[in-house]
């Protein structure tokens, strides 16, 4: 087995989000999510069936949530999001990656 490091290059296509599973079992998923100026569809909510803990490794987000005022993310943040909070991101930085870890359990 190889060590892997979480802020390694990969491919990236500037046009979408990079979603990169790095572990998954029938109760939670990890993945590596990496934005530059991505951002949820203007209409809609995600609205998860399971928990969702996320922290921001590098670079900036602002995450919404149905009711309430936006949250400003920045390097070393982590919020955890109930199952069905209605959520969406506002904005990444546009001219530095956000590299995000996602569990979901």
């Amino acid at each position: 087995m190889k060590p892997k490091n979480i802020y390694a290059a990969t491919p990236y296509h500037p046009e979408q989000e990079l979603f990169e599973q790095l572990v998954k079992n029938k109760d939670v998923k990890i993945e590596r999510i990496i934005s530059k100026g991505h951002r949820s569809p203007a209409f809609g909510w995600y609205d998860q069936e399971k928990s969702e803990w996320i922290l921001v490794l590098k670079g900036r987000a602002i995450l919404s949530f149905e009711n309430e005022a936006p949250m400003h993310l920045n390097e070393g943040d982590f919020v955890s999001i109930p199952p069905h909070k209605k959520h969406k991101v506002d904005w990444t930085d546009p001219d530095h990656e956000t590299i995000w870890l996602a569990v979901h359990y």
